[in-house]
C-alpha cells in the first residue's frame, strides 16, 4: 500500500504541474485559436512558473483536414516557433500524438524540434503501436507520456496487464486518464496506488489528467497527487472537451509552492476567458453529469449542448434505454 505523501502544506519537488489548455481546450473549436490567444496561454504559462505546456497535438495532415481542424490540432514546427521562438525558459512544451493519427516517421529528431515531450494517448487495444511511437520519440531524444484512455471501461485484469507492458518500455511518466470524467476520490485513490506501485518499481513517474463531468476534477487531482502522482494536468479556466478538465487556477492556488503564481492566470482570465465564454460552450452541466454517472463518453451530452436541448429527463432515459 502506497503512504500518504505529504499534506496539503507540503512542498513536494517532484510535483509537476501540465498546462493543456490549448490542446484540450482545441477540443471545443477545432484547434481553431488565433495565435493571439496561444501566446498568450504560453506566457501567462512562463509567468506563472508551469512546468509544461502541452501546445497541441501532432496529428498527421495527411491522415485529418487542415480544412477542418486547425494548426493546434498539427503543430508542425513552424507554427509551434512562431508563438515561442526557441523559448529560452523554463517551460517545457509538449505535443500529443493520438494513436492512429499519426505518423512515425514525420516525428523530428528532437535535436531538430523546439517541443522537449511528446504524449502519446491509446486505447487499450492500440498499446502495441502506442509502445512503437513511445520507443520512436524516445529514440529521437524526446521525454515521453503514455495516456491509457478509457480505464473505466478495462477489466483489472486487463489493466494490470497493460500497466506491465508500458512499465517495461522507456516512457517517463504513466497517466492516470480519467475520460469519461466518471472516476470518484475513492476510485483515483485505489488507481493511484497501482499506477504509482507500478511504476516507481521501474522508476518512472505517474500522472492524472482528470475531466470534470460529476465536478470532480480538481477533487481527483489532489487526491492523486496526495497518493504519489507527480504531473498534474490542469487548463486554464477548466477549458477542455465538453465538461473540461481541473481548472489550472483552483490547483495553483491550493498548492504552496511558492514557484506558482496565481496572478498571471487570472489576468489571462480577464482578458481572454472572459470574451471567449461568449464564443464557446465548456463546463458542467446536467448531460455531463449524467453521462459521467453512467461511464458513457460524453458525445451524446456535446451535441445536446450544441442543440441547446435541455430535455434532460429524455437524455438520461435515452442513456439508460442505450445501457
Amino acid at each position: 500500500m502506497i503512504e500518504k505523501e505529504g499534506t496539503m502544506l507540503s512542498v513536494r519537488k517532484d510535483i509537476k504541474v501540465f498546462d493543456c489548455t490549448i490542446r484540450d481546450g482545441g477540443l471545443v473549436n477545432n484547434f481553431h485559436f488565433k495565435d493571439e490567444f496561444v501566446k498568450g496561454v504560453y506566457d501567462t504559462c512562463v509567468e506563472a512558473g508551469i512546468d509544461y505546456m502541452e501546445i497541441g497535438k501532432n496529428n498527421s495532415p495527411t491522415l485529418m483536414s487542415e480544412e477542418e481542424f486547425g494548426a493546434w490540432n498539427f503543430c508542425k514546427e513552424e507554427d509551434i516557433r512562431r508563438i515561442v521562438g526557441s523559448n529560452d525558459t523554463n517551460l517545457k512544451i509538449a505535443v500529443m500524438s493520438d494513436i492512429g493519427r499519426t505518423v512515425n516517421s514525420e516525428l523530428l529528431p528532437k535535436s531538430e524540434s523546439v517541443v522537449d515531450m511528446i504524449r502519446i494517448a491509446t486505447y487499450i487495444h492500440q498499446l502495441p503501436a502506442a509502445i512503437e511511437l513511445i520507443e520512436e520519440a524516445h529514440a529521437k531524444g524526446y521525454e515521453t507520456t503514455v495516456n491509457l484512455m478509457a480505464v473505466a471501461k478495462c477489466f483489472d485484469t486487463d489493466l494490470d496487464e497493460a500497466l506491465a507492458m508500458m512499465s517495461k518500455t522507456n516512457v517517463d511518466v504513466i497517466y492516470i486518464a480519467d475520460t469519461f470524467g466518471s472516476f470518484y476520490p475513492e476510485e483515483i485513490n485505489k488507481l493511484a496506488q497501482k499506477y504509482v506501485k507500478v511504476a516507481r518499481a521501474k522508476g518512472k513517474q505517474v500522472g492524472i489528467h482528470a475531466h470534470n463531468n460529476i465536478q470532480l476534477a480538481f477533487a481527483n487531482t489532489i487526491e492523486a497527487m496526495m497518493y504519489g502522482t507527480s504531473f498534474l494536468d490542469v487548463t486554464i479556466s477548466g477549458l477542455g472537451r465538453g465538461a473540461g478538465n481541473c481548472a489550472m487556477e483552483l490547483l495553483i492556488g491550493m498548492l504552496k509552492n511558492p514557484k506558482y503564481k496565481l496572478m498571471p492566470v487570472l489576468d489571462f482570465i480577464e482578458n481572454f476567458i472572459v470574451p471567449l465564454e461568449k464564443e464557446l460552450d465548456w463546463g458542467y452541466s446536467i448531460p455531463y453529469m449524467l453521462t459521467g454517472q453512467l461511464v458513457e463518453h460524453p458525445r451524446s451530452a456535446m451535441k445536446a449542448r450544441d442543440e441547446d436541448d435541455t430535455r434532460y429527463v429524455k437524455f438520461y432515459k435515452d442513456l439508460l434505454d442505450a445501457q
